[in-house]
């Protein structure tokens, strides 16, 4: 019983650091406070940005109209509001995290999503999707992955964070409960006695980061600064899910204001709204009256609200979106092992060999599906997933070509990169067949592309078949349904992303303190630059 408790405590753990969809104080003597604040820009304004999980405009505009969030009001009314931000795809927030803080789409910084499968080292990647399938894959895989090679190993050294941009301007950063957190700086993550006694990992953990490392109690500066001012009572204990929550990341910003250490650019991540839209599905305005509270906290914490946009620039942003998904008694969830009947499917913890046909990596409503050995064609295995009215599309690469086939029909379309159509964001495509699998409107006449219910489609398509190396197609559900392996996590009737349609590909961003306005068409791999050039003033 005690050694099964202490596996429990250990899916807490993982489960609130890396889905929020995710006491024992760490030392901070490599993480000083009096170090953090830059001593080059003292007058210029600081850039904090707020990602808030699951953060969508239709609960921000609903809850204006209601007037129930005057926070989000009296931010959008002095400053700049847009709704519809591409975000990366997969829609999963590792993947998104390492879109925002290097600027580019999961093809450059290698990180698939929340699961994928390593063909040079044949297991499935896990950073912690739900309690069973982190019990099948192992507590030791998933802890390191998560804590470990996630930053050090998985994300593309080819291509730098922010963090590691501004350590070489000189200019000082912190991350608070950031999954991505790569920086110049040397920190250590102390895991408490009930996680590092039962696994084989070691109770201190050396990474790299920002100037300002805090992820909950794992890394806090905030509780022991040698300084000698601290930062008590933060929210960090095993029933605050170790910090690891949208209080600890708000009360670790509010210290650092009224402290006067803010660092030049500062990253917060809020998780606990992805945690209420799964259970109660979108919009989630419950959830963000709660988010409205917090962010007027911030706000006052420098003195008032004008004094806010005086001394810093405020960046609010989603991740992603979601899809509501139907009841269970609708099916909505679709059982992939069920449609590769009579071929061997991979189970969680199992290990692949020859026997080994199809291997599964589910991210909630889309997947990644990889035929171990060649057995069929991908337009076989496609034919055998398309069947199935509720899956969307199936993808994969053959050549240069892109093949996209309908589910329910059998329609397919084939795209290249490259060609005449230029699509709003100046990328050039070659199209074959039907457009209208993926909503296209294409205008042949002026050479040029428009994106319906898949916002930039065709780039970010790609990027999913090139974000990891080896053979693998792409599925996606239809709205309403969500993809399954045997021990997947589901949520029917609550709320779901993966996919890349609209309702979980778009995402509100809000900018408070800059007239600086970011690009015309505005993508989440485009903040990074954004806020770099807010920061070069």
């Amino acid at each position: 019983m005690r050694d099964l408790l202490c596996k429990v405590m250990i899916m807490v753990l993982i489960l609130s650091l890396v889905t929020g969809c995710q006491h024992q104080s760490s030392q901070s003597e490599d993480q000083d406070l009096l170090h953090v604040k830059s001593a080059d820009r003292v007058q210029s304004k600081k850039v904090i940005f707020l990602l808030v999980d699951s953060l969508m405009a239709e609960a921000i505009d609903q809850g204006i109209r209601q007037g129930e969030l005057p926070s989000f009001k009296y931010l959008i009314d002095h400053g700049q509001y847009y709704r519809d931000m591409v975000t990366s795809f997969p829609t999963m927030s590792v993947s998104i995290d390492s879109s925002l803080l290097t600027g580019t789409y999961p093809d450059e910084h290698q990180v698939p999503g929340l699961v994928w499968y390593s063909a040079q080292e044949k297991r499935l990647i896990n950073y912690g999707s739900g309690p069973a399938e982190i019990w099948n894959h192992g507590i030791n895989r998933t802890l390191a992955d998560a804590l470990i090679h996630l930053n050090d190993k998985h994300l593309s050294s080819q291509h730098s964070t922010i963090y590691e941009d501004l350590a070489r301007k000189h200019l000082k950063s912190g991350s608070i409960n950031g999954l991505i957190y790569r920086g110049m700086s040397d920190h250590t993550l102390q895991l408490p006695a009930w996680v590092y006694g039962p696994s084989s990992l070691p109770q201190q953990i050396q990474v790299k980061g920002p100037d300002l490392l805090s992820l909950g109690s794992i890394a806090n500066p905030l509780e022991n600064s040698s300084g000698g001012t601290t930062a008590h009572n933060l929210p960090d204990g095993l029933p605050d899910r170790m910090g690891l929550t949208n209080k600890y990341s708000v009360e670790a910003v509010k210290y650092l204001v009224k402290q006067n250490k803010l660092p030049d650019f500062l990253f917060a991540y809020l998780p606990d709204l992805d945690q209420k839209i799964h259970k109660s599905g979108p919009p989630g305005l419950k959830g963000v009256k709660e988010v409205d509270k917090q962010l007027d906290g911030i706000l006052q914490a420098f003195g008032s609200r004008e004094t806010a946009m005086d001394k810093s620039i405020i960046i609010i942003a989603g991740d992603s979106g979601m899809t509501r998904l139907l009841p269970k008694d609708q099916n909505s969830v679709i059982d992939l092992p069920d449609l590769f009947t009579g071929y061997q499917v991979l189970r969680a913890g199992k290990e692949v060999n020859d026997e080994t046909d199809i291997i599964l990596a589910v991210n909630e409503t889309m997947a990644y599906v990889y035929p171990n050995l060649a057995v069929k064609s991908y337009e076989e295995w496609a034919r055998l997933m398309t069947i199935d009215p509720r899956i969307d599309f199936v993808s994969w690469q053959e050549g240069e070509w892109i093949h996209v086939r309908q589910g329910g029909t059998n329609k397919e379309l084939m795209y290249r990169a490259g060609g005449s159509l230029a699509d709003p964001y100046q990328q050039n495509w070659t199209i074959k067949e039907a457009g209208n699998v993926l909503d296209l409107s294409i205008d042949e006449g002026r050479g040029s592309l428009k994106y319906g219910d898949y916002p930039d489609v065709l780039r970010r398509l790609s990027s999913a078949l090139h974000s990891h190396p080896g053979d693998f197609m792409v599925v996606t559900a239809k709205p309403g349904y969500e993809l399954a392996d045997r021990s997947s996590p589901t949520h029917e009737g609550g709320g779901g992303h993966g996919s890349i349609r609209k309702d979980e590909s778009l995402v509100p961003l809000i900018i408070y303190g800059t007239d600086q306005k970011p690009p015309e068409h505005v993508r989440i791999i485009d903040l990074k630059g954004f806020v770099l050039q807010l920061l070069a003033d």
